[in-house]
């Protein structure tokens, strides 16, 4: 059965690593309770510079920053858009304020995706 994920993009300051992971934690817990499937949060490894693309360039990378790429998985789209409406009237995710984030949510890169192949 074919899933549906979300994914995301986002450049962290790197001295900001562990607060992002403190936040990353208890909004999986929130998106898991509330029926995803899988909560994924990763940071760069082996992650370089393109000449046209890459992932440093699709956040505008700055040298003080690190890039953190993550997914979550769902039964379908219509089943993530019943887990965010319940995700995003939770009080644990309502209090967050994209002001106080340890990244700029506004350089975040984030879509919706339908998987082709699977094993």
């Amino acid at each position: 059965m074919a899933r549906y994920v979300d994914g995301f993009i986002v450049a962290i300051p790197t001295n900001n690593v562990e607060a992002y992971r403190k936040i990353a934690r208890k909004a999986g817990k929130v998106w898991m309770e509330y029926g995803a499937l899988e909560y994924v949060e990763c940071i760069a490894d082996d992650v370089k510079p393109g000449k046209l693309t890459s992932f440093p360039q699709s956040v505008k990378l700055k040298a003080d920053e690190t890039v953190a790429f993550s997914w979550i998985v769902y039964k379908s789209r219509k089943h993530r858009d019943t887990v965010n409406k319940k995700v995003m009237a939770d009080p644990r995710i309502a209090a967050m304020d994209p002001k106080t984030m340890p990244f700029d949510a506004k350089r975040m890169i984030f879509g919706g995706f339908k998987s082709i192949v699977e094993f």
